[in-house]
């Protein structure tokens, strides 16, 4: 697996082509495709295979890819010869959170007891809209063991809403008192 930071290097450096050809969102949909076609196995076994010559890749990426810039091809090559065209789809989420923070937008991860509904959820990012002063994009997740309320994370910063968050201060409060 490509390391975090790697991902982050090759993120970057086409976030910066796509800045000065003013394409971020085609260039985001463009990664999202690669990595899309790199999740079929045979693909990866034909990329992975050093008995298939560079030019039988190049053409199945380029028939798989169909209409493109000459840039996205020019990438998919970079990645078959360097090896890591598997790794496509951490890269277009590093990409992604570059273009989201390009557009202001911040991710927030929300812990509840319960599934919440979209209409919860749209009430849940709209309230932290408020909090943050930016656009929010939810990312819910369910965990019974915090028996209600909500945790949020955004970035470094955490919410601890949650009913065992209070107990566990109420039972802190109350040790506290009886010494």
């Amino acid at each position: 697996m490509i390391s975090t930071i790697s991902a982050r290097r090759y993120a970057q450096a086409i976030y910066q082509i796509a800045q000065a050809k003013n394409n971020l969102d085609e260039w985001s949909k463009d990664l999202k495709r690669i990595a899309e076609i790199v999740r079929d196995q045979q693909v990866i076994d034909t990329m992975d295979s050093p008995k298939v010559p560079f030019d039988h890749k190049a053409a199945l990426i380029k028939q798989k890819l169909g209409q493109a810039d000459e840039l996205v091809y020019n990438l998919c090559y970079l990645m078959i010869t360097k090896g890591k065209l598997k790794n496509t789809g951490q890269i277009s989420d590093e990409y992604d959170a570059l273009l989201d923070e390009h557009k202001g937008i911040k991710h927030a991860l929300v812990t509840t007891a319960v599934p919440v509904d979209d209409a919860e959820k749209q009430k849940i990012a709209a309230q932290l809209e408020k909090i943050t002063g930016k656009k929010v994009s939810v990312k819910l997740q369910v965990n019974p063991a915090i028996l209600g309320g909500i945790i949020v994370r955004i970035e470094d910063t955490q919410i601890d809403g949650s009913v065992r968050n209070k107990l566990d201060l109420l039972r802190k409060d109350l040790v506290q008192a009886s010494k």
